[in-house]
């Protein structure tokens, strides 16, 4: 089964995660907008890297887990629709796809992996205790984003084994 862990927004990342180990992580394809520069997801992009990978896995062995995200208290209300936007493209595209979806909380994954109010970095250490063949590519602070998919990915896979 490959499970695709998304960690949505602009600074997010997917996860290709097969049978319990990490196939591939990347960075969410982003494109600048307008004239300030302002980022935003690369739809084209994020179809394209997700069915370079799945050209020869049937459907019915792939899973695409999103984190469920809403908005969050003192976040502004521009940051919160780009936000929203990023969740609505990444929604959109694997729908096109017809690739099953699932959505998790963060404190529903966080809790499985003991992170509940703790800081973001804690994420990187966490994958990189769990998959430290995968440490070289989480060395970075900004690695954080990287590490959440691949947590979130792996959230999946163990409690979804654990139902079968």
């Amino acid at each position: 089964m490959l499970v695709i862990g998304i960690d949505p927004g602009i600074s997010g990342s997917i996860c290709f995660f097969q049978d319990g180990k990490i196939n591939d992580v990347v960075e969410m394809p982003t494109m600048t907008e307008g004239k300030k520069n302002k980022k935003q997801v690369n739809g084209s992009q994020i179809y394209n890297e997700i069915s370079d990978r799945i050209k020869k896995i049937d459907k019915k062995n792939i899973k695409v887990v999103i984190e469920q995200v809403s908005a969050m208290p003192g976040q502004g209300v521009t940051s919160m629709f780009n936000f929203g936007q990023s969740f609505g493209i990444l929604k959109g595209i694997c729908a096109a796809m017809q690739l099953p979806m699932y959505f998790v909380r963060p404190a529903k994954w966080k809790k499985y992996f003991n992170l509940i109010n703790s800081e973001k970095d804690a994420s990187r250490t966490k994958a990189i205790e769990i998959f430290p063949y995968f440490s070289a590519q989480l060395s970075r602070k900004k690695d954080s984003n990287k590490a959440d998919a691949i947590l979130i990915a792996s959230f999946y896979y163990e409690t979804y084994k654990l139902e079968e």
